[in-house]
C-alpha cells in the first residue's frame, strides 16, 4: 500500500527570516515546505509543485501577492493564506475577493499561523478554474468585481460586493455575522451585528431577492446568512 504523500505548503515572502521561521514551524508539524522570495517565483513554484496550501505575502517584488493570488486561481485549487504587514482593510478585502481563503496580519504568532493552516486544510477543496458555484441566475465575477442577475448587470457598493463574495466562496455554508465583520470590515472593527443586517438587506434589494422566498441569500435565524447552492 502506497503511503499518502505529505501535505505540501509553499511559503512566498521576500523576508528571509520570516521564510525560515514559518518553514521551521510547519516542518515540525509534519508538512513538506517549499519557499519562494518573489511573485514570479511563487507562481512558478505553484505550477511546478502543486502545493496544497500557499502562504502568500501581500508585499512582494515582481508581482504583489494580490496579483499572484489572482493568477494562481486560474489554474490551482490550493488554499491561500495571505500575509499583510500593513493591516489595512483594503489588503484584506482585495485578497479575499481575488480568491484568498484567509489572511493574517504581521507581526503574527507562528503558532497561530500553523493553526490557521490546519483549519484551512480541513475545509472542502475548491474546484480549480471554476467560478463560484452561485445559484442559477446569479453571476459573480470576482476579478472584475462585476455581478449580473439573469444577465443584467447589478451595481453594488464595495461593501455589498464584498459581502456577496464572502458568501460565494462557500455556497450552502452559513456565515455568521461576526465572520462578516471580521472578513469585510476587519477583526479590529467594532460594530453591532445590525450593521451586517443593514448591508445584507441592501444587497438583497439590489439583487431582487425576496427575504421571505429567497432565491439567492437565505437567513439562518440567530446565526447569519448563506448563499443557496447552485441548482
Amino acid at each position: 500500500m502506497v503511503p499518502p504523500r505529505p501535505t505540501r505548503i509553499l511559503v512566498v515572502d521576500d523576508e528571509a527570516p520570516i521564510l525560515e521561521l514559518v518553514r521551521g514551524y510547519l516542518e515540525r508539524d509534519g508538512f513538506e515546505v517549499d519557499t519562494a522570495a518573489d511573485g514570479p517565483a511563487g507562481l512558478a513554484a505553484v505550477r511546478a509543485g502543486n502545493p496544497d496550501l500557499v502562504v502568500l505575502d501581500v508585499m512582494l517584488p515582481g508581482l504583489d501577492g494580490i496579483e499572484v493570488c489572482r493568477q494562481l486561481r486560474t489554474f490551482s485549487d490550493a488554499y491561500v493564506l495571505m500575509l499583510t504587514a500593513r493591516g489595512e482593510e483594503i489588503d484584506r478585502i482585495m485578497g479575499l475577493t481575488v480568491g484568498a481563503d484567509d489572511y493574517l496580519v504581521k507581526p503574527f504568532s507562528p503558532r497561530e499561523l500553523v493553526a490557521r493552516v490546519k483549519a484551512l486544510l480541513r475545509r472542502p477543496r475548491r474546484v480549480a478554474s471554476a467560478g463560484p458555484a452561485t445559484p442559477s441566475g446569479l453571476d459573480l465575477d470576482e476579478p472584475r468585481r462585476a455581478v449580473r442577475v439573469d444577465g443584467v448587470p447589478v451595481e453594488l457598493t464595495a461593501l455589498e460586493f464584498d459581502l456577496l463574495a464572502v458568501l460565494a466562496r462557500d455556497p450552502g455554508v452559513v456565515v455568521r455575522r461576526q465572520a462578516f465583520l471580521d472578513r469585510v470590515w476587519g477583526p479590529t472593527f467594532v460594530a453591532d451585528d445590525h450593521l451586517v443586517d443593514v448591508h445584507v438587506a441592501n444587497l438583497r434589494r439590489k439583487l431582487g431577492d425576496d427575504p421571505a422566498r429567497p432565491r439567492f441569500i437565505e437567513t439562518i435565524r440567530g446565526v447569519g446568512y448563506r448563499l443557496r447552492e447552485q441548482t
